[in-house]
Parts: C-alpha cells; sequence; structure tokens
C-alpha cells in the first residue's frame, strides 16, 4: 500500500536474492504505484520484477489475484511488504518439494520473528500449535507465508474477492483439498515477520465473523456449516467477553447471513473425512 518502502525493498531483495532457481517478482499496489519513483532504484531495477497498480484497494484476496494473474511461474510465493526470506536456498528447496510431490498443493511457511520471541500460534496452521518446529499435513495455509502449486490454486478457484480480508486462505485452502491436494506446514520453509496482532485492524471483528459465515455457506455440507458456526459463535463468546469485541463480531455474523456469500461449491464429505484425519475436523 506505499506505506512501508523500505520494508517493500528488503522483501524484493531477499526474494530474488534466491540462488538456483528462476525467480520473478511481481509488485502489488492496492491503490498505489508500489514503487512510486524508485523503478530505477535497486532492487526495482531488476529485470525479473514487474508492478501492478491497482486504481483502488482492492483488497488482500484481490490484490492476490491480480499479482497471479500477472506471473508465469509454475510456483506462486505471497509475501508481504514487511516479511523477508534469510535463506537464498528456500526457492530451490520448495522447487524441490513441489517437484518430488505432484499431490502436494500447498506449502505453509514457519514464522519466525525478527526479535527472537516465540511466535504466535495463529502462525501455526492447525489446533495443536505448541510446537512451530514441527512439520505437518494441515488444513488451511498463511497467506502471507505459503508457496503453491499454481494447478492448484487454479482448480481452486484462486483467492474469494469479496472476503476482502480474512479467512480468504482457508476458503481456497478447502477448495484444493476437494480437488484431491494435501496441504503441508513445513517448519524448515521460513518466513519472518515482526509479531504484530490482528486486532490492530478496526475492520478485525466485523470481517472475521462476516467472512467465517460467507466460509461455512460457500464449501460446507449444510449440516457441517451449521456446527461449525454453532462452535465458532460458542467459541468467540467464551474467548473474547468484551462488548468493544463482541459488538462488531455479531454484527458481521449477522451480515454474513444478510448478504450474498458467493458460488456455493460444498466439499464431499470424503474431503470433510480427509481433513478430520489430519487433525482438523471443518467444524472447528
Amino acid at each position: 500500500m506505499g506505506n512501508r518502502p523500505e520494508e517493500l525493498a528488503r522483501a524484493v531483495r531477499s526474494a530474488l536474492d534466491q540462488e538456483h532457481v528462476d525467480i520473478e517478482v511481481v509488485l502489488v499496489g492496492n491503490g498505489v504505484d508500489p514503487v512510486a519513483d524508485r523503478g530505477a532504484e535497486p532492487p526495482f531495477d531488476d529485470a525479473r520484477v514487474k508492478t501492478v497498480a491497482l486504481p483502488k484497494n482492492v483488497g488482500i484476496p484481490a490484490g492476490r489475484n491480480r499479482g497471479v494473474e500477472a506471473s508465469s511461474g509454475d510456483i506462486v510465493l505471497f509475501l508481504d511488504d514487511d516479511g523477508w526470506y534469510r535463506s537464498t536456498r528456500l526457492g530451490t528447496y520448495l522447487r524441490d518439494r513441489f517437484s518430488a510431490d505432484p499431490e502436494l498443493g500447498v506449502v505453509s511457511f514457519r514464522v519466525r520473528d525478527p526479535e527472537g520471541g516465540p511466535g504466535e500460534r495463529r502462525h501455526v496452521p492447525r489446533l495443536r500449535a505448541g510446537d512451530p518446529e514441527r512439520s505437518s499435513a494441515v488444513t488451511t495455509f498463511l497467506g502471507g507465508a505459503c508457496a503453491m502449486r499454481r494447478a492448484a490454486y487454479d482448480l481452486g478457484g484462486g483467492l474469494p474477492e469479496d472476503f476482502f480480508y480474512a479467512h480468504e486462505e482457508t476458503d481456497l485452502a478447502w477448495q484444493i483439498l476437494n480437488a484431491g491436494y494435501h496441504i503441508a506446514y513445513d517448519a524448515s520453509a521460513v518466513m519472518y515477520h515482526p509479531a504484530v496482532l490482528p486486532t490492530r485492524h478496526d475492520m478485525f471483528y466485523r470481517y472475521n465473523a462476516r467472512n467465517r459465515v460467507w466460509l461455512a455457506r460457500r464449501n460446507l455440507p449444510w449440516l457441517l456449516a451449521l456446527t461449525y458456526l454453532t462452535v465458532w459463535v460458542g467459541m468467540t463468546v467464551l474467548r473474547e467477553r468484551s462488548p468493544k469485541a463482541l459488538k462488531p463480531w455479531f454484527k458481521g455474523f449477522a451480515e454474513g447471513w444478510r448478504k450474498p456469500a458467493g458460488p456455493r461449491r460444498p466439499i464431499t464429505w470424503r474431503t470433510a473425512w480427509r481433513m478430520t484425519r489430519t487433525g482438523r475436523p471443518p467444524v472447528i
């Protein structure tokens, strides 16, 4: 969004520094020119860098979709402007992982705090998140810290653009699983990112609730959808308790039922069982 120019340069350099692998960087500016007057400066002057300037902020999923459309690689990585890679061999590691396993759809990275902190549980996309150094099969991924097979992205239908922010990765993940691919959390694939809370965004509670309803309405058989949403209402009330958080959350929850959720593509019961065996049934 043009408000972190130095961090953006660091992120781009970390991608371009990958060794022994073909790299293409697409910078998407959500309502801005992503490099502005710095196009002739390193690292933005690299021929491998292209820019996409969107006329307005269309949200995270739509912005990432525009980036994928402008790319040509078989493997797509999403990286926010305040994240970066320290290893210059991450690209070759991922290339080899996807080459060795044609059914691997997505790799979710380990997110490390550059200050050496313990990291956040929400960055480990599974229920048992206490050990971020343990790799495992998972049923979703981190949107800004992942790599995915372009073919899996296409079969999954891309990210749901109406979501704007929150749960768009899970919507795509469930469709990728339904297409027959699997998703891995790989602790050896590392992205660095400052430790920040998602609640810093004003729309966090509203969009979190609205999109969770849309997620269920779009992707789950109705029995699972109603169970899933009932569980999350109970968990949210127990976790938050504060009226300051619960008021916008329930406003978003109502909005999720009132407004169109987009095309309905319920996963099969077989996929739901695969998710359950993976450790996260689609009711929580």
